[in-house]
């Protein structure tokens, strides 16, 4: 009996010790991603340059495809016994999707002939002063702002 009680218990403590090592994963910080991006230039096929290039690539990838299943998921609630005003939302939510892309509502948009080239430029200009709004941040923060403001939607 004893060992039927002492198995469950090892196995929650294996559990506990995978779980809190899966919740230390950290931020990448502007600082590191600096360190990466400054060798874009002189080396843009260098493991650092592709660092910095796959980690703008990355955020702007993963903000589009969240982008858009949310808007997709907020047209597919609206189509649930939807009101005139509803349905007048949902049209102009899908009007704007079309137009600007899923990025819109991350109030960042890359129409037009944007090169990947050209983001990770301005991106590296921005983490030269290593801050967002005068405070230090995480590189998705900076990512983020970068984005906001040199690309943002014309309404």
């Amino acid at each position: 009996m004893k060992y039927v009680i002492r198995i469950p218990l090892f196995m929650l403590l294996l559990g506990a010790l995978f779980v809190g090592q899966a919740s230390a994963v950290e931020p990448l910080s502007g600082e590191e991603l600096a360190e990466h991006c400054k060798h874009f230039q002189k080396d843009p096929e260098g493991k650092d340059g592709i660092f910095c290039v796959r980690y703008v690539q990355g955020f702007i990838d993963g903000a589009m495809a969240t982008d858009e299943r949310v808007a997709l998921n907020v047209a597919a609630e609206y189509q649930q016994e939807e009101t005139f005003t509803q349905r007048a939302i949902r049209t102009r939510l899908n009007n704007q999707l079309l137009q600007y892309g899923s990025s819109y509502y991350a109030e960042f948009c890359l129409g037009g002939p944007v090169t990947l080239a050209e983001v990770v430029l301005r991106v590296i200009e921005d983490l030269g002063t290593g801050k967002v709004d005068g405070e230090a941040k995480s590189a998705r923060d900076m990512v983020y702002q970068t984005l906001r403001t040199h690309y943002p939607c014309k309404r």
